[in-house]
């Protein structure tokens, strides 16, 4: 039999305009159509990043509404997920119908939101939506209870009998309402070893969840659930979706084990498939014809350079791989309507619109304007890009923060007195495009909610040494109480696609193979397609090589960033430099970081000498708006649009 799976994050990237210009409910669409050829297959489209999982922080559809995703969540609910969790999407359609869909570490900061997700999403899907390890303060008993079900077994529709898991990384950053259990105590828990020792029969274990899929990341969990299971269930295939971690990656645990992790945002759908499952039961085609059958065994390829460590196991090169019947295959598609239109069943036709998915587009352009998410602030001159230029260098997003920053971070009663301001490079969550910069757009590029504080005339012998501090020490993370609703990028060990650091990596030569015009669609489905010219995006490596994505790219430059900027302001005329400065910066680096760093080269400060700087209606979701009202108006109404990030 063929098990096929899906993946993806998308931080509610999937519902924006800016993602895709034609928005035509493109999880419906590829819902039918996917389903429309899975008598062979079992398809698990798993959001990991921001559909992926985390469904708020990176979109106004989800941000701009009060709580986070009440409008948002229901244009999710369209698509008939057969398996989710805290954390990611998974769902397997029609030869297997498994849906999996996580919704991530961010549904649980805010206690609105907590409450959101266990009242109204979950009950959505009943005993689909699987919570492992993630509990919630029931408001009526006052006790804790699993947000969804603890663990789900079932039978598809073509008779494969499937254990599933969702666990959520050993995060700490939740309001108080809600409570994730730590892995290493959920695999001693009694209902999860019974349900690891299911007694009816198991021909597969799915374990999806908000959780980075290679065990050597310091985050990840999975290690852990992987060790219990094989410990307990030796025989028997684990197959694991992950995210959190923004990359592309597919790992090989051992040789009947693999997990899948599928880039960040609305960038990439993770196919995976595997072939070979013993299964009593299992009603569908073992090995279809006219179809690409997975032929790789579970074993890190020889030439492959991960873009980490190794996996958990060491098995997985070993004689083991040739005992196991089980073959994979795993690929990353571009996410775009015609890499969707180039991959369904009766592609690049008009059939490819259904009214369901036009339905939810219809959903979509009313939540949109009802939010007034295309209200235009100003037109973006140039492309800012957080990590494709060096810092200093024009067109990267912190150097021109330094000027943002200065402009629009005033007190006006206290404009006069110089000061610096510093923020973490972990409030901007994306690139800021040329073209038209609207309500939408602040909420993609800085979609967090931090405060700007301050402490009047500090010596300015002191407070220029504090950047230089925080830049040599650790990421910012903070310590999230019930009311905070905002955190640094950092705060998650986001990683970008990995390319060596501090140097322009050249487009890599790429051998393309042609397209046949006789070829179905399920055939052209696992070749790389093939393109008139190379585009800036993802090259990547995991421990199948390097023939994974879907569409070859060119390589964007990576360069890594400071923790910290600082833009001074009001500083003399005359190029001197000021005795005392308003030291200002985000409300919750103040207490942890600014006054250790202070005191640590002789200040003598403490909490009690903080101020609010501005109202605290003036966030960092605030001053780019504001900058783009004062200094962007050239173009308006119709902007100029860039190339995109990556393209000279």
């Amino acid at each position: 039999m063929t098990a096929t799976g899906l993946a993806t994050t998308l931080h509610m990237f999937a519902t924006s305009v800016a993602c895709n210009p034609r928005p035509k409910g493109p999880l419906p669409l590829l819902e039918h159509h996917w389903r429309g050829v899975s008598l062979i297959s079992c398809i698990l489209p798993i959001p990991t990043a921001g559909l992926q999982g985390d469904l708020h922080d990176g979109n106004g559809l989800s941000d701009a509404s009060t709580p986070n995703g009440v409008i948002s969540n229901a244009i999710f609910e369209n698509v008939d997920y057969d398996l989710l969790t805290i954390g990611k999407l998974l769902w397997c359609v029609p030869l297997e119908s498994i849906i999996e869909r996580h919704v991530g570490n961010h549904e649980l900061y805010v206690t609105d939101i907590a409450y959101e997700t266990f009242n109204q999403f979950s009950k959505v899907y009943g005993d689909r939506y699987v919570t492992s390890n993630v509990q919630i303060m029931n408001p009526a008993t006052k006790k804790f209870e699993y947000i969804g079900s603890k663990y789900r077994y079932f039978t598809t529709d073509h008779g494969l009998r499937i254990m599933a898991f969702g666990v959520l990384f050993d995060f700490t950053g939740n309001s108080n309402v809600s409570k994730v259990v730590k892995a290493r105590d959920l695999v001693k828990e009694d209902w999860f070893l019974e349900a690891v020792n299911y007694p009816g029969p198991v021909d597969l274990f799915i374990v999806v969840g908000h959780n980075p899929v290679r065990t050597t990341v310091s985050t990840s969990t999975l290690g852990i659930i992987y060790k219990t299971i094989r410990g307990q269930r030796p025989g028997i295939p684990i197959q694991t979706f992950g995210g959190h971690t923004h990359i592309r990656d597919f790992v090989v645990y051992d040789a009947m084990s693999t997990g899948l992790e599928s880039g960040r945002y609305c960038e990439t759908l993770g196919w995976a498939s595997m072939s070979g499952i013993n299964s009593s039961t299992f009603k569908g085609n073992q090995k279809p014809r006219g179809v690409p059958n997975p032929t790789q065994k579970a074993f890190k390829v020889s030439n492959a350079t991960s873009t980490t460590n190794s996996s958990v196991s060491s098995s997985a090169n070993s004689n083991s791989s040739s005992m196991s019947h089980l073959v994979y295959s795993r690929r990353y598609l571009d996410w775009n309507r015609l890499t969707f239109e180039y991959h369904a069943v009766g592609s690049q036709v008009s059939t490819f619109d259904l009214h369901s998915g036009e339905r939810v587009t219809t959903e979509i352009t009313k939540a949109r304007k009802q939010l007034n998410l295309t209200a235009l602030y100003g037109c973006a001159p140039e492309t800012y890009c957080q990590s494709c230029k060096p810092f200093g260098a024009d067109g990267n997003i912190f150097s021109f923060l330094e000027t943002a920053l200065a402009a629009t971070v005033v007190n006006e009663s206290r404009a006069d007195i110089p000061r610096l301001i510093i923020i973490n490079t972990g409030t901007i969550r994306f690139d800021l495009v040329k073209g038209p910069f609207t309500f939408d757009d602040s909420f993609i590029v800085s979609p967090f909610k931090d405060a700007f504080q301050f402490i009047p005339n500090v010596p300015y012998s002191l407070a220029s040494q504090v950047l230089g501090i925080l830049n040599a020490g650790p990421f910012q993370k903070r310590s999230i109480d019930t009311e905070s609703q905002d955190l640094s990028t950092r705060d998650f060990s986001f990683s970008t696609p990995l390319i060596p650091s501090d140097a322009c990596t050249a487009p890599e030569n790429i051998a393309l193979r042609p397209r046949s015009s006789s070829s179905s669609p399920l055939t052209r489905s696992l070749r790389t397609r093939q393109t008139p010219a190379l585009f800036p995006g993802y090259i990547t490596t995991d421990d199948f090589g390097t023939d994974g994505d879907d569409t070859p790219h060119s390589a964007i430059p990576f360069y890594r960033q400071p923790n910290d900027i600082q833009a001074n302001a009001s500083f003399p005329a005359s190029g001197g430099l000021p005795d005392a400065v308003d030291l200002v910066f985000l409300d919750f680096i103040g207490e942890d970081y600014v006054i250790p760093a202070l005191n640590s080269v002789g200040g003598d400060y403490s909490i009690r000498d903080v101020e609010d700087y501005l109202p605290e209606e003036f966030t960092t979701n605030s001053y780019l708006p504001e900058y783009a009202r004062r200094f962007w108006q050239k173009g308006v109404p119709n902007c100029p649009v860039g190339t995109g990030v990556g393209v000279n």
